[in-house]
């Protein structure tokens, strides 16, 4: 809580645990260009508790760790993608909602090879109001995952946000 709980990023980033977990992350202003957000590996490697994040803020484990994406102005020109390590995969799902038109809904949950999320402001979602929670889970059918879960305001026919790198 606090000021210092929303970050505000402007350009491609790769997010740190420490820098970014437990906040707010928006996307601001015109983006130029499209932005890559990389998250980190997963990491489940076992310490002990008393290695715990209390006593041990350097801890290399991140599993539970959440990343919260919100897009306060729409994403007009380009695109915001939110991609893994290309190892770490997604589960979980994405709701689009239509606002321009019909009102559509649809669901959308990624393909066993799918590490990224792609907003285009436009079918794939990024319209202002727009968010996305993803949380380091750990190993899902063999694979290190990420739990997300959002709903994504977009114009159009909806469309899958996930993607493949």
């Amino acid at each position: 809580q606090g000021p210092n709980n929303v970050v505000n990023i402007t350009a491609s980033t790769t997010l740190t645990v420490a820098e970014h977990a437990g906040k707010i992350i928006t996307v601001v202003g015109t983006l130029a260009s499209n932005i890559v957000i990389t998250l980190p590996a997963v990491n489940t490697t076992a310490v002990t508790t008393a290695a715990g994040p209390g006593q041990d803020p350097n801890n290399p484990n991140n599993q539970g760790a959440v990343f919260t994406f919100f897009v306060p102005t729409t994403i007009a020109t380009s695109s915001l993608k939110i991609g893994t390590n290309g190892t770490d995969k997604y589960v979980g799902s994405i709701l689009t909602v239509d606002t321009d038109s019909s009102g559509a809904m649809a669901g959308f949950a990624p393909a066993s090879s799918n590490d990224f999320i792609n907003l285009n402001g436009s079918t794939t979602g990024g319209v202002a109001g727009s968010y996305v929670q993803i949380t380091a889970l750990g190993t899902v059918s063999s694979t290190n995952s990420y739990m997300v879960n959002g709903v994504v305001i977009c114009t159009g026919s909806p469309a899958t946000p996930f993607a493949d790198s």
